[in-house]
């Protein structure tokens, strides 16, 4: 492992940052990836192995290549294309809410954080890819999360209605709040961005 960041993770922590605090829906949001910059300005070890990839990135290519004509989110389809050779795709444990389809269907994949290219526990960012017509299971977890959704879709908080922020949408996951997604027609991809005040505190 090494303590040097690369350049293409640099630029896509900058660029994703950015975009998120733009976009994001409220103070909440704003403060909790206010948090999450200050402590990416730490570098912390990085894995050096190559990353890896699960069938349903079959669809992240075209994804990526329709994401790079947008006129504002362009520039982070690029600074993402850069780093995704050393993401290491992973497939998350499903329950009985996720659709038939899920565990073939589905992968995860972390920039900075828990299992990331920068291995760390206080900052989680990275991205979850569905194939078309695939339910995400419910979960939760304690850190905050702040969303950016890169792909037409549909989400969930609790048992409120399912709602579509469009491409370049965002909103926000209180500690502790159930949440889920799901594909339509179409694969779904969106970024997330946890703080963990836990591991901080730790």
């Amino acid at each position: 492992m090494t303590n040097t960041r690369s350049p293409e993770l640099q630029r896509l922590l900058d660029v994703t940052l950015e975009v998120l605090t733009r976009r994001a829906p409220g103070e909440e949001a704003r403060a909790s990836l206010r948090r999450i910059a200050a402590a990416a300005g730490r570098v912390e070890p990085q894995r050096e192995a190559p990353g890896s990839r699960q069938p349903v990135c079959e669809h992240l290519g075209l994804m990526l290549d329709s994401l790079s004509a947008h006129p504002d989110l362009g520039p982070l389809a690029q600074a993402f294309r850069a780093v995704e050779p050393a993401l290491d795709w992973r497939p998350r444990g499903t329950n009985e809410t996720a659709s038939a389809n899920f565990p073939t269907s589905h992968a995860n994949a972390v920039f900075v954080g828990p299992g990331g290219i920068e291995r760390r526990n206080d900052i989680w960012i990275g991205v979850s890819l569905l194939a078309p017509h695939v339910r995400y299971p419910d979960h939760d977890h304690a850190p905050e999360e702040t969303y950016l959704v890169l792909s037409n879709g549909e989400f969930r908080q609790e048992d409120g209605d399912w709602f579509s922020p469009g491409v370049g949408g965002s909103f926000y996951n209180t500690p502790g709040i159930q949440h889920a997604m799901r594909s339509g027609d179409t694969p779904l991809l969106a970024l997330w961005a946890l703080w963990n005040d836990r591991a901080v505190a730790a």
